[in-house]
């Protein structure tokens, strides 16, 4: 699709004017046809609405236009073949993308790598390290132009190629520092895109309209470092919500700059630590093999079906879903310990088998296929389970017998055990695990039987005559 000089300029009035975003813009152009019918139909809508509409004049999207144009920037609408195609499949996708730069980086697969403003010396080192590494692997490295670990990963992927997003106009940078950045991207061809007019100063909350933009070019999203409160985790949330994967930058627990990242990685975004896990994901969504995966490599890493690998490959593990994060292994969706080890009601494996001497110890026992060496006897004697195979649950006729809990006996019998009965009472405390006001009044009870309490008692022992001893000899001669 190619739009002409009028429709594009009528496509620039409807999106610019008064409450219409990209989902409205759609909307009216699918009702009525176009743009053009669109706009004329908008005062008629405004009346049935009771609220006025300010509908952009011809004359200003007319400047807006030339403004562009001095500036070396173009506008590109959905659906031509310069418009990003990983941006079209969002609902809110901008219908028109205002582009500064070479747009044949547009179309080549790309990841964002965002993160914190006051990152770290050693965050900043890695966000280095992996977007020079991932731009060599021909990825476009996609990022906001922030301060830290934006303009880090833009530094090092200069040469490979790289995509600015901005908050604000094309002719408004921010922050204004980064001029000079941004004149080394168009020079090393990279490009600069934005979808708010000539002029807009870039506000608080036009950054989450940016960062669903970085998403969107995008088939994931690094999070190198990140706060709870951080503006990289509202990328992160576009991008899941957009169908992307997700990694994050495991950090220290003691850093409030890493606790972001951390819950990520709790949450079920893959772990990246090296440019290795960004590339196994990636590469079957671009096409292109996984790091290890064969290409006469003869790596550790997984082998291509029928190379010599000696069994069968693992399935590789499905993108994110819109609206999930995968998550890890051992939690709920993932795999777990063959034989139903570790499942709450013991396990459901069948009985060990017999097994030689050299697979009787742990340490010289054959990995399995999962990559991890399954622990126990039923775990080795167990096959391995797919993490696609249904999960079997135990049968009522395996599962443990619950220990029998002897009811308390009433009072009656602990009045006749007599002397034993306070004694009753206590073993019943620890074993019945009952309350302990009942049986502290069962208590008092037996010890009622007994003889009242122990002051009473030690009167009575007082009062009770005791025999005199016999006289020894030496008072004897004393007396004398």
């Amino acid at each position: 699709m190619h739009l002409s000089d009028a429709q594009r300029l009528d496509w620039l009035r409807l999106i610019r004017s008064e409450g219409v975003g990209p989902r409205t813009f759609r909307g009216l152009v699918n009702r009525f046809g176009g743009a053009g019918a669109a706009l004329k139909a908008l005062p008629d809508l405004a009346k049935a609405r009771g609220k006025p509409i300010r509908v952009t004049t011809r004359a200003e999207a007319e400047r807006e236009i030339a403004a562009a144009a001095r500036l070396g920037a173009r506008f590109v609408a959905m659906g031509e073949p310069d418009y990003p195609p990983p941006l079209q499949a969002p609902a809110d996708a901008p219908p028109l993308l205002a582009i500064r730069g070479d747009a044949a980086c547009l179309t080549r697969p790309a990841v964002a790598i965002v993160g914190s403003r006051n990152a770290s010396a050693a965050g900043l080192t890695f966000t280095e390290r992996l977007s020079h590494a991932l731009g060599a692997e021909g990825l476009v490295i996609v990022s906001g132009l922030a301060r830290g670990v934006d303009a880090r990963a833009h530094k090092a992927a200069l040469q490979s190629g790289t995509v600015a997003v901005l908050a604000g106009g094309l002719d408004r940078i921010y922050p204004s520092e980064h001029e000079e950045l941004v004149t080394r991207i168009l020079g090393s061809g990279g490009a600069v895109v934005a979808e708010m007019p000539m002029g807009w100063e870039p506000r608080g909350r036009d950054f989450p309209r940016r960062n669903r933009i970085i998403s969107g070019l995008s088939l994931g999203t690094v999070v190198v470092e990140a706060a709870r409160r951080s503006g990289s985790l509202i990328t992160a949330r576009f991008a899941l919500e957009q169908g992307r994967e997700v990694f994050a930058v495991p950090g220290s627990p003691l850093d409030p700059r890493a606790e972001g990242t951390n819950d990520l990685i709790r949450d079920g975004a893959t772990l990246c630590a090296a440019p290795e896990h960004v590339m196994a994901v990636l590469a079957p969504l671009i096409g292109g093999p996984a790091p290890g995966t064969g290409g006469g490599g003869g790596g550790a890493g997984r082998t291509q079906p029928g190379a010599g690998g000696g069994g069968p490959t693992p399935p590789p593990a499905p993108p994110a879903r819109p609206g999930r994060l995968r998550p890890p292994p051992g939690r709920r969706g993932g795999r777990r310990p063959p034989g139903g080890a570790g499942r709450r009601g013991g396990g459901a494996g069948p009985p060990p088998a017999a097994t030689d001497s050299s697979r009787s110890c742990p340490a010289t026992r054959p990995r399995q296929a999962g990559g991890s060496r399954p622990r126990g006897l039923a775990a080795s004697a167990a096959p391995v389970r797919s993490a696609r195979e249904p999960v079997t649950r135990p049968s009522a006729a395996i599962r443990p017998v619950m220990p029998v809990v002897h009811p308390i006996p009433p009072p009656a019998r602990l009045a006749e055990a007599g002397r034993d009965g306070k004694r009753l009472a206590v073993g019943l405390r620890s074993s019945a695990g009952q309350s302990t006001g009942f049986l502290n009044r069962i208590g008092r009870r037996a010890g009622k039987l007994r003889g009242g309490s122990a002051q009473s008692r030690g009167k009575r022992r007082a009062a009770r005559p005791h025999a005199d001893p016999e006289p020894s000899p030496a008072s004897q001669a004393g007396k004398v």
